[in-house]
């Protein structure tokens, strides 16, 4: 969080030679991606946790790194979302792949990103969901169905606009939409890739998608997989 500390070293900027090629429709400006707000899960998943393990995806561990108390060194989903996100590195063009700042989270990691992020009275909500000691309530990081990532290129992670965690207005989804750059086209192949797949990502936030979870339910009017997990 850019009030703790800066994840800007993971990344680098894009250039403009990595998306010549790259013709990919527009974001969806009126669509509402998805709720904040999620439904309950009736009967959730027991499937187990799965660690990544694909060679054209790094895993930057971010918060590990940073040295959060509750951080986890490994990064792991859900069997079915682990699955779905090698689907979506597979379907990316050569050069690209994907690099994965934060996957699965304990409930007590939740609950210290969230109190360090709302320990500033202006952040506005949405940008990092809030603890719940609900079992049919989880935050999406705590059940295993979300992921926070970016492309690389030749193996070098890239900043989309922002480093990773920058609860800014560049970081909203849609923030490069009407400025042809690099991170406009980036942005876009990130997404619909990852659509394609299954996820819903959140306007807030350029890097998180989710698969399974109930605001993936919500958003689909289906009925969520995931309830929380611990290792």
């Amino acid at each position: 969080m850019t009030s703790k500390v800066s994840y800007g070293g993971l990344t680098r900027t894009p250039t403009e030679s990595m998306t010549v090629s790259l013709h990919l429709r527009p974001l969806p400006e009126g669509e509402v991606l998805s709720p904040f707000e999620p439904i309950a899960i009736p009967e959730p998943s027991g499937e187990s946790l799965t660690p990544i393990e694909h060679r054209r995806v790094r895993l930057l561990s971010a918060y590990w790194h940073a040295g959060w108390v509750h951080a986890v060194s490994t990064s792991a989903l859900r069997e079915t979302v682990v699955n779905r996100l090698y689907g979506a590195v597979d379907a990316l063009p050569h050069h690209f792949g994907l690099a994965v700042f934060d996957a699965w989270r304990p409930l007590a990691l939740q609950r210290e990103i969230y109190a360090a992020a709302y320990a500033d009275p202006d952040l506005p909500p949405g940008f990092v969901a809030r603890p719940s000691d609900d079992p049919s309530r989880p935050s999406p990081h705590v059940s295993g169905g979300a992921v926070d990532l970016t492309l690389t290129f030749d193996g070098g992670a890239l900043a989309l606009g922002t480093s990773f965690d920058a609860f800014i207005p560049e970081a909203n989804l849609l923030a490069f939409e009407d400025k042809h750059s690099p991170e406009r086209s980036l942005r876009r192949l990130l997404y619909w890739t990852m659509i394609e797949q299954g996820f819903v990502g959140i306007r807030s936030e350029w890097w998180h998608f989710e698969y399974g979870t109930a605001r993936w339910a919500a958003s689909h009017g289906s009925t969520g997989m995931y309830g929380p997990v611990d290792r």
